[in-house]
């Protein structure tokens, strides 16, 4: 049964979650919490936005602060944006590896 695995304790992470371009997505990371489900977030773009996390994923996942996230920027307001994704450690490091992260949010 565990015949699709390439080796025992590798994940596949083929259809990982990208920011999506046309939906003016980016890649961020959690600075710090601000408290009723905000928080501070720095973009792929240098930009500091203030960020809220929907109901759905509220319930669902907890972000704390370091987590690697994607962010939609509000369209009438630059400074906020909306979480929408979330990455494990493991998923992060996966990227980091692949070099898909922009060089600025490596650092974090």
């Amino acid at each position: 049964m565990c015949g699709d695995k390439l080796n025992e304790g590798e994940e596949d992470f083929s259809n990982l979650r990208l920011p999506r371009r046309r939906d003016s997505e980016l890649f961020g990371i959690a600075l710090e919490l601000q408290g009723a489900s905000h928080l501070k977030v720095v973009c792929a773009d240098g930009k500091t936005r203030f960020a809220r996390i929907p109901g759905k994923m509220k319930r669902r996942s907890w972000i704390i602060a370091g987590d690697l996230v994607i962010v939609k920027p509000w369209s009438f307001e630059d400074g906020k944006a909306d979480i929408r994704f979330r990455y494990t450690r493991t998923q992060r490091n996966y990227l980091r590896r692949r070099k898909i992260l922009p060089p600025g949010l490596e650092s974090y």
